[in-house]
């Protein structure tokens, strides 16, 4: 899959992140949630492989080596568990349980080469449901989060078999780029 063409070349960033989309139902009702937390967010519920970084080669370059490692990953499944903040940026976010491992793995033998990068935290795979809130916004919204996530009745698993490679643009829109297959078990 080519990157889109909508936004012009001047408007994107140099900030690439690979990421992996929640399917299903459980991805329709995290996208929901986030945009209840965050009513400006619009969100695309993921887990990032890589988080948000520059490269210092092109897109395809950067893309070529994503693509090499994960295409020879096996697939696996990732479980969502419990909701809990970040202490220092207070994020909210939903913490990982089985496939937590492979992605902590995935991460180290992807941050080599074109996409090795200084991040400013340890790498923790979560999914971020709302970032940025006014500390003072910050309780209430964690307790809507873990109601809403006592609610939901559906799977709380998905199957980690494909992966997006994504960039920022000035807007802070990111455009999926190139999607890549896990291979399969």
């Amino acid at each position: 899959m080519e990157g889109p063409s909508r936004i012009p070349p001047d408007q994107r960033l140099n900030v690439l992140a690979l990421v992996m989309y929640i399917p299903g139902p459980l991805g329709i009702f995290l996208d929901d949630l986030r945009r209840e937390l965050a009513p400006h967010c619009n969100p695309h519920a993921h887990v990032s492989v890589l988080p948000p970084r520059s490269v210092a080669v092109s897109w395809e370059a950067a893309s070529q080596q994503a693509r090499a490692l994960t295409e020879s990953w096996p697939a696996f499944d990732v479980e969502l568990t419990g909701i809990r903040i970040f202490p220092v940026t207070e994020v909210i976010y939903i913490e990982l349980g089985a496939g937590a491992g492979q992605l902590r793995r995935m991460h180290a033998a992807m941050s080599t080469g074109a996409l090795e990068f200084p991040e400013p935290f340890p790498y923790h795979p979560h999914i971020t449901l709302a970032q940025e809130l006014p500390h003072e916004q910050v309780a209430a919204a964690d307790e809507l989060a873990r109601r809403r996530w006592r609610e939901f009745e559906g799977e709380r698993r998905f199957q980690a078999a494909r992966a997006t490679f994504v960039q920022n643009t000035l807007g802070n829109c990111w455009l999926d780029l190139a999607e890549y297959s896990l291979r399969k078990t």
